[in-house]
């Protein structure tokens, strides 16, 4: 069986007047991400960590943000898009590790959901998914509120014929 391993980094400003998306979900908080689409740094660190994989270029090749149709778009919707390219190649999530560096609020609440919402655009299992968070711990841009970073690490493997 093969198996790839890809990596994936996003960032975004935090600005009031916008909607908070991480791991698919709307999260209450008075700032949201900022960016062409709905800003789901989690989502768009995951694209990128399943295009690198697949050494299939990244987010901004196959959703540029200079595309209007991709204006205020639903990550989520990005996302199957890339599970799309990665089962036309043959390959299956084997399993997925975010880490989220955000300031606030606190995401605890809500890991369930996203595990179980990425699970659903990624055909695999919610114990397949992880997700964790991380303050700036008050220092850098994130510690200062004035944006949120995402990272993951992907395994895939190559379905059996």
């Amino acid at each position: 069986m093969d198996f790839k391993i890809g990596f994936g980094y996003d960032v975004h400003q935090l600005q009031a007047g916008r909607e908070l998306w991480l791991g698919g979900i709307k999260i209450p908080h008075e700032l949201g991400a900022l960016g062409h689409s709905d800003a789901d740094v989690i989502i768009h660190a995951l694209c990128d960590a399943i295009l690198g994989a697949l050494n299939a270029g990244d987010i901004g090749k196959h959703f540029p943000d200079t595309d209007k149709s991709f204006k205020n778009i639903d990550s989520k919707i990005l996302l199957a898009r890339v599970i799309e390219i990665m089962e036309r190649a043959d390959f299956r999530i084997g399993n997925i590790d975010c880490t989220l560096t955000l300031q606030r609020p606190k995401i605890a609440p809500y890991l369930t959901e996203m595990q179980a919402c990425l699970a659903s655009i990624l055909h695999t299992d919610a114990t397949n998914v992880s997700i964790k968070a991380t303050t700036g711990e008050k220092i850098g841009f994130v510690g200062r509120e004035e944006g949120l970073a995402a990272y993951a690490v992907v395994l895939i493997a190559k379905n059996n014929k």
